[in-house]
């Protein structure tokens, strides 16, 4: 909870369930009320219609935040650990760190490629946006694998550490039957075929020995009598492995009896969702003294982020939501303000005030229209000094390449469409279409690296095979006279079939070459027409900013420093008297 929203929410909450208590303090009014616990400023600002000014009081700092807690607790019962005192195990947090692999942090650089161009509005929000990408990267940050499910199993991912540590505590609380939970809210089970990080984990721990009865998803107890059922064999030691997400094993789960570790594998966006993680292994009835609180960070990715992002939260709530006094102020910083001695003048009621204000909105206008003039021409004499003659060297070099590739795949084309033609990777040739397909699968699972690496030939152009973290895609790139990159699929015949769909399409691409060429020498020819022009308004522009700078030396603005220094009072002075504020009526 952000502080800026609080005082409103806490005076509307009071307002319904203590009004009397707020009558009796002369409260009852948001104006009284704000003036005790708030700090109000008065700037001047541009109108919304833009053609003026106008007075706007905000709030610049919250005061008093104890009185008016200890006030609001009247009504309010906070209750938490630091008070309560239940008797609970005593819980080791550890965090278990792996270092995230080539492919990983060459896709998180990807992923902040992709942000830049977010921020800068050089993507549509359909897209790509923020929320995307930052799924995107929680899901790197669990296991690459939820990339492209043809990327290696990284022996030291987070998912790998936490089959290691689960199947620790299973080994060494086989006698007790001790239990363990599994938090994971991404990449929950899966039944269609696809990866799935809740799937491979279950399947190594089988793998490593452990009985499938005592390995149980929440997701599959979708009714009240099944989740009772299960609940029932996790307190036994029947199951000893839940895995589930916060939503479904948050809240209402009482599985505590034999709880011996818990597990977050991934990082949640609230920190009430760490707490009800732990919850459900710190609690009364856990008849193990004490309990592991595991979680793990793939560093180097966005889980550093998630973390620090829950951790900043915390702290505003932690303030609140604990026996602890909070803070006696705290300050709203995203105010801007004119200056005390703007203010001054403007109470004065000088005659030279609304001239200053309409010059203010005109020559701001004015300075506008002439940077939006200026940048186009700028762009225009960018665009015919070095881009559009790139372009059109550009555009001539690749339908020089079009004209050469095409000639070169023909020749190597059969003039039979159902003969396949003939595929080369490594040091064998291969002429059935399947057999070709399947050694691309076989060379994709091979990579270890993003990296290029040489692959073979196709029809009279060179292939080299690599991974692309943009699209979480492998690539096979054809090189010839130009460079034709084609994204592959997990199909052995559909690989083959996007590979002569590329080669199809080169006439196609030549053809809309030689268009964009002329497109791009007539541009050139206006653009020269444009960079001859000069800003028309630039008369206007240098009288209006010489009146201004004449209103600005009679209304004396630029001593604005030492006027403060004389007229404000200081802090000090006026600290004492707030804070009495609240109880002295």
């Amino acid at each position: 909870m952000a502080w800026r929203f609080l005082p409103y929410e806490l005076y509307t909450m009071q307002r319904y369930l203590q009004y009397g208590t707020l009558v009796e303090k002369n409260l009852q009014h948001f104006d009284a009320w704000a003036s005790t616990f708030g700090e109000t400023v008065t700037a001047l600002e541009i109108a919304p219609e833009g053609n003026g000014y106008r007075l706007k009081t905000r709030f610049a700092r919250f005061y008093n935040l104890p009185e008016l807690l200890q006030m609001f607790r009247e009504v309010a019962d906070i209750q938490t650990a630091d008070m309560l005192n239940l008797p609970v195990p005593e819980a080791e947090y550890r965090v278990v760190k792996v270092e995230a692999t080539d492919l990983q942090r060459d896709m998180v650089e990807e992923l902040g490629n992709r942000a830049e161009k977010v921020r800068n509005h050089q993507v549509n929000p359909r897209e790509d946006n923020m929320l995307k990408i930052t799924n995107d990267g929680r899901k790197l940050a669990l296991d690459q694998r939820l990339a492209n499910p043809l990327l290696p199993d990284d022996p030291g991912s987070k998912t790998n550490a936490c089959v290691e540590e689960i199947y620790r505590h299973w080994e060494e609380g086989t006698d007790k039957k001790l239990t363990q939970l599994v938090f994971c809210d991404q990449s929950t089970p899966k039944t269609d075929g696809t990866f799935s990080v809740y799937n491979d984990i279950r399947d190594k721990l089988i793998a490593r020995g452990i009985p499938p009865e005592e390995i149980a998803f929440i997701h599959d107890a979708n009714t009240d009598v099944r989740k009772k059922e299960l609940f029932s064999k996790v307190r036994r030691g029947a199951v000893r492995i839940l895995m589930g997400s916060t939503f479904k094993m948050g809240a209402g789960t009482n599985v505590q009896d034999r709880i011996i570790a818990s597990h977050d594998l991934d990082c949640p966006w609230r920190p009430r969702d760490l707490e009800q993680r732990a919850g459900r292994t710190i609690r009364q009835g856990n008849q193990n003294p004490k309990v592991e609180i595991i979680r793990y960070v793939t560093e180097g990715t966005f889980d550093a982020y998630l973390y620090q992002n829950i951790e900043n939260k915390q702290k505003y709530i932690s303030q609140i939501m604990t026996s602890k006094n909070p803070a006696r102020s705290v300050e709203d910083i995203d105010e801007v303000a004119l200056s005390y001695a703007e203010i001054k003048a403007l109470a004065t009621g000088n005659p030279y005030i609304k001239e200053k204000m309409e010059l203010d909105i005109q020559v701001s206008r004015l300075q506008l229209l002439k940077q939006s003039f200026l940048n186009q021409k700028y762009e225009m004499e960018d665009q015919v000094a070095k881009h559009l003659p790139a372009r059109i060297r550009e555009q001539e070099t690749w339908i020089a390449q079009y004209e050469a590739d095409i000639a070169q795949v023909k020749a190597h084309t059969p003039p039979d469409r159902e003969t396949f033609p003939v595929m080369q990777i490594g040091a064998h040739s291969y002429t059935e279409k399947k057999e070709a397909g399947q050694a691309i699968i076989d060379a994709c699972k091979a990579m270890k690296s993003p990296e290029p690496v040489p692959l073979g030939d196709y029809r009279g152009l060179s292939m080299e095979l690599s991974y692309s973290s943009a699209s979480k895609e492998f690539v096979i790139a054809l090189h010839g006279k130009g460079t034709y990159k084609v994204p592959l699929g997990t199909d052995i015949h559909g690989n083959i079939t996007r590979l002569d769909n590329k080669l199809n399409e080169l006439p196609d691409n030549l053809s809309r070459c030689r268009e964009v060429l002329e497109t791009v020498k007539s541009q050139l020819e206006n653009a020269r027409v444009e960079a001859r022009k000069e800003f028309p308004q630039e008369k206007e522009l240098a009288e209006k900013v010489a009146r201004l700078g004449e209103l600005n030396a009679l209304l004396d603005m630029d001593k604005k420093d030492h006027i403060v220094m004389e007229e404000e009072p200081e802090e000090e002075e006026i600290e004492p008297e707030r804070e009495k504020a609240v109880w002295v009526r």
